[in-house]
C-alpha cells in the first residue's frame, strides 16, 4: 500500500468510556502510521481531552476526500480529525446513564463506518464500546457490532475471534444463550469456522495455520461417556477438514486446549460457545484482548470491554484495549498481517 492506512474508529455510546479511551490511544506516541478520523461527536470526543489533560484539538471534517480516497488533513499534528455523519450533535448526555439518544448515535456511528470501509474510504474500522440496552432502546434488535455488521454486509458467515498475545479464540457463536449455543454445535456449523478460520489465516499471513477444536463436553465426553457430541458432530467435522488439507486437531478438552496454545501449540483455537473462549482470553490477559471479526468484506477490530458506565467522565479508564485494537487494525489494513503478538508495553 503506498499511502498511509485510512482507520476509522467508531466512538460507541458516548455516555461510556468510548470518547475517553479514544482521546488516550490517539494522542500515544505507539501510534502506528496510519490516518485516523473518528467517527462521532466532535463534543464529546473535545470533552474526553480537556477530561485527561490533553492540549490536542478537534478537527471537524463532513466527509473524506472523495477524489483520492485520503483524509482531509488535520490542521496540526494535534488535531484529531472527527467526522459526525448525523449532521446534528448530540448534547447534555450524562455519563454512565442508559440512553435512547446515545444507542442511537452510537449506532448510527457504526453503521457510517461500515459505509466507508464498503466504499473502499477507509482501510479499517475500529469500534468502541456501544450498550446493548441504550441499543435497544433505540430500536435496534441485534445486538453486537458483529450482527449489526453481517446484516449490514450480507455476509453470509462471520465470526467473532479474540486475541490476547498469542493466544487466538475463534468463536463458533457469540450472542446465544447456552441451550442454542449447543444446538448449534453440529458437523456442518463446526465444518464451516474451521474453513472460515483457515481461510482468514492464510490471508493474515500464516502460510499452513495450526487450528485446535474445543471440545463441547467435559474431557472430551470421555469416550461417550459425558455426551456424544464430539463423536456425532465435532470429530466428523474435523475429520472433513482434515481430508481437504487443513491442518486441524481435536476435538481437545476444552481445559487443556487454551494452555496448549498459549504455549504455541496452536495459531488459532475454536472455541464452542461464549464464555469458553472468552473466560479463556479473559483470564489470560483481559488488559489486551481484542476482537476481530472473519467473514465481513471489510478490516472490523474492536475493543474487549465494555462501556465501563461505572467509571465513565473519570479519566481513569485504561486504553490499552483500544491502542491493541487499532494496532492490530493497520497491521492487517497495511501489510496484511495478522501480528503473532500484541505489541504495546505492559
Amino acid at each position: 500500500m503506498d499511502k498511509n492506512p485510512i482507520i476509522a474508529i467508531t466512538m460507541g455510546d458516548p455516555s461510556g468510556v468510548g470518547p475517553e479511551v479514544i482521546a488516550k490511544a490517539l494522542i500515544s506516541d505507539r501510534l502506528p502510521n496510519c490516518d485516523f478520523v473518528v467517527i462521532g461527536s466532535a463534543v464529546e470526543l473535545e470533552k474526553a481531552l480537556t477530561m485527561i489533560g490533553s492540549s490536542y484539538q478537534v478537527h471537524s471534517i463532513s466527509s473524506l476526500d472523495e477524489q483520492n480516497g485520503s483524509m482531509q488533513s488535520a490542521p496540526t499534528k494535534k488535531s484529531i480529525c472527527v467526522m459526525n455523519p448525523m449532521g446534528t450533535e448530540i448534547s447534555d448526555l450524562p455519563y454512565g446513564r442508559v440512553s435512547k439518544e446515545a444507542g442511537k448515535a452510537s449506532i448510527e456511528w457504526v453503521l457510517s463506518a461500515a459505509k466507508l470501509a464498503s466504499d473502499k474510504k477507509v482501510d479499517a474500522i475500529v469500534t468502541g464500546p456501544i450498550h446493548k440496552e441504550a441499543c435497544v432502546l433505540a430500536g435496534y434488535e441485534d445486538i453486537g457490532h458483529m450482527e449489526i455488521l453481517q446484516k449490514y454486509a450480507n455476509s453470509p458467515l462471520v465470526a467473532t475471534m479474540l486475541v490476547a498475545n498469542n493466544l487466538r479464540v475463534v468463536h463458533m457463536s457469540t450472542h446465544k444463550s447456552l441451550a442454542k449455543a449447543v444446538e448449534f454445535c453440529t458437523k456442518e456449523n463446526v465444518l464451516a469456522k474451521i474453513q472460515l478460520t483457515d481461510t482468514y489465516f492464510k490471508k493474515w499471513g500464516f502460510k499452513s495455520p495450526r487450528i485446535g477444536v474445543a471440545a463441547l463436553n467435559p474431557h472430551a465426553s470421555d469416550g461417550g461417556l459425558i455426551g456424544n457430541d464430539e463423536e456425532l458432530e465435532l470429530t466428523p467435522a474435523v475429520e472433513d477438514a482434515r481430508s481437504n488439507g487443513i491442518n486441524v486437531e481435536g476435538p481437545i478438552p476444552a481445559d487443556t486446549i487454551f494452555n496448549r496454545a498459549i504455549k504455541g501449540e496452536y495459531d488459532a483455537v475454536l472455541a464452542m460457545y461464549h464464555d469458553q473462549g472468552h473466560i479463556a482470553i479473559k483470564v489470560y490477559n483481559w488488559a489486551k484482548s481484542i476482537s476481530v471479526n472473519l467473514g465481513l468484506p471489510f478490516i472490523r477490530t474492536s475493543v474487549d470491554h465494555g462501556t465501563a458506565f461505572d467509571i465513565a467522565g473519570k479519566g481513569i479508564a485504561d486504553p490499552t484495549n483500544m491502542l491493541e485494537a487499532i494496532l492490530v487494525a493497520s497491521s492487517i489494513a497495511g501489510k496484511g498481517i495478522l501480528p503473532n503478538k500484541m505489541r504495546t508495553e505492559n
